[in-house]
């Protein structure tokens, strides 16, 4: 069995046309999920992969399998407590207890995490392009890494020929779990080897309640400050829905309650109106999942851009039932303002905008 990365540039440009056939997928998506799959299993055959966590919605389509849009980044998490133990201690949950403590945790686990990158990640991903004879070359910025790739084929130009490794570490990333991730295209092409990986995962139900608490944060706000290409959260959250992980994760108060937590911590955000957003009141019973009409419309158009360079694949609904499910979903998590417990602390403090990425 020849493997895909060792035929010549005329046959991988076969292979890619056949599974693009066969599949309904553009040939540019099914080349780039080929190198996140390629950078997963770089990355979890490593020396740090026990502290490693694969989450987001790349992890929703391809560990899970429980949305058909094309993820073309890969969001990690690096244990806080491998990164961080001295700051951390024996705490049971690994979070600062005041204002000024987490300015200094945050601050000191962004160097560290930026120096590990760089001593640990890149010298390890050249090495293995390079032994591997991949076209492919490595850059930084700060705690992200880019695998820019020589692509065979093109899209629109939405979708770059790069992977995107985005790194975090102010968090556990549990709960978690082992899953096998494959190729898109290697259904299509038995003959032919891919890549593949065994990452530990962020289990679907905490994924949940991380996009829609970032969906109530654009809600409250009216924008979304981690750039474009936010319209997928909401697509996510609907095919978590469709796969029964909505339901498991709203009856899962303790996943909810950690999540709130942690955001109230380490990502306090701010409403239009200028107050503090209470994610507690969110999971228990406030959640907003549709925007006002402002927010709407640049909603809308960005889940247009999404449709238009196939990332949907084959479930690309119209912009209005996409809502709707939406609505259903915020009515089912909001049947009365509920209770939850509150673990250490509630911190509601003022920090610099930053991305409120999940």
């Amino acid at each position: 069995m020849a493997e895909f990365f060792h035929l010549s540039t005329a046959e991988r440009l076969e292979a890619l046309d056949l599974a693009a056939n066969s599949s309904g997928r553009p040939p540019h998506l099914l080349e780039k999920d080929i190198w996140v799959v390629w950078s997963l299993q770089h990355l979890f055959a490593g020396p740090y992969a026990d502290h490693l966590v694969f989450k987001g919605g790349t992890s929703l389509s391809k560990a899970y399998g429980v949305i058909q849009r094309f993820s073309e980044d890969v969001d990690l998490t690096y244990d806080i407590r491998a990164i961080a133990s001295d700051l951390v201690g024996d705490a049971d949950a690994p979070l600062p207890s005041s204002k000024s403590q987490e300015k200094k945790w945050s601050k000191e686990i962004r160097a560290r995490l930026s120096d590990w990158v760089a001593v640990e990640i890149v010298p390890r991903l050249q090495h293995d392009l390079a032994r591997h004879e991949l076209l492919a070359t490595v850059r930084t910025e700060s705690d992200k890494v880019f695998i820019d790739y020589a692509p065979l084929n093109t899209g629109s130009g939405y979708v770059a020929p790069a992977v995107m490794l985005e790194f975090g570490a102010r968090s556990t990333g549990e709960p978690s779990e082992p899953r096998t991730i494959h190729c898109d295209a290697a259904e299509y092409l038995p003959d032919v080897e891919f890549p593949t990986a065994t990452p530990r995962v962020m289990r679907a139900e905490r994924t949940f309640w991380e996009k829609a608490t970032a969906i109530h944060v654009f809600c409250e706000q009216g924008e979304f400050r981690g750039g474009d290409r936010f319209a997928r959260h909401w697509h996510d959250l609907v095919r978590l829905d469709a796969a029964g992980f909505a339901d498991r994760a709203m009856a899962d108060k303790t996943i909810a309650s950690a999540v709130a937590e942690h955001k109230s911590v380490f990502f306090f955000e701010k409403n239009a109106r200028g107050d503090a957003i209470d994610y507690y009141a969110a999971v228990a019973g406030g959640l907003k999942l549709v925007p006002n009409d402002r927010a709407l419309a640049k909603l809308a158009d960005d889940y247009q851009h999404m449709v238009d360079d196939g990332l949907l694949l084959y479930d690309a609904e119209p912009f209005d039932v996409l809502l709707e499910r939406c609505r259903s979903i915020q009515q089912r998590a909001n049947p009365s303002l509920t209770t939850f417990p509150r673990f250490s602390l509630i911190l509601v403090w003022s920090h610099p905008a930053r991305p409120h990425g999940c």
